[in-house]
């Protein structure tokens, strides 16, 4: 079974791309909440002054790189899996062991994706603030729950279609793998 680019459809070529685009943005926010951490230590334990942004910020931002960056885990399957069932199973088996379970994941996350749209528009459109010295725009730090949920539901149904058209073995896991 090859997935190379070539031998995919665009529309998942591009959800595949975003997802690692998506997964280096990821990345690079929790690298910048290093950097705000060690400016905040050497603001509060340096110059005695305190913080007023740092905290809400770095806060905001590990929020926003854990569902900006679940599209790309879900690609690399870096999330946590436990494969005893699926090795036990046979590959019928294991193919609908994956369709069920990647059904209930995609329905999750198109149910949380259809209550996060409305809120954040709230925050956008209301003009909300944090309540802190700071005042945060609400919209920007709860924008990345739509669009990673928006993405991490293309990249289920992206992964369902390669299963199911046989492009790829379910859970990872060839045929030949068994325990």
């Amino acid at each position: 079974m090859s997935n190379k680019p070539a031998d995919l459809p665009g529309w998942i070529s591009a959800v595949h791309g975003l997802s690692r685009l998506l997964g280096v943005v990821a990345a690079l926010m929790i690298l910048v909440s290093i950097f705000v951490v060690c400016q905040m230590v050497f603001v509060r334990t340096v110059l005695e002054e305190s913080s007023v942004w740092q905290t809400e910020f770095v806060m905001y931002l590990l929020v926003a790189a854990t569902f900006i960056g679940a599209p790309y885990i879900l690609l690399t399957r870096g999330h946590v899996a436990v494969d005893v069932v699926p090795l036990m199973a046979g590959p019928r088996t294991r193919r609908a062991l994956h369709l069920v379970g990647s059904l209930i994941a995609l329905g999750f996350c198109g149910l949380f994706l259809w209550a996060a749209i409305p809120w954040w528009h709230e925050a956008f459109t209301s003009g909300e603030t944090t309540p802190s010295i700071w005042r945060a725009r609400m919209w920007i730090p709860t924008l990345a729950v739509p669009v990673g949920l928006g993405l991490l539901c293309l990249q289920y149904l992206a992964e369902i279609w390669l299963v199911i058209t046989q492009r790829e073995h379910p859970f990872g896991l060839s045929p030949d793998d068994r325990l």
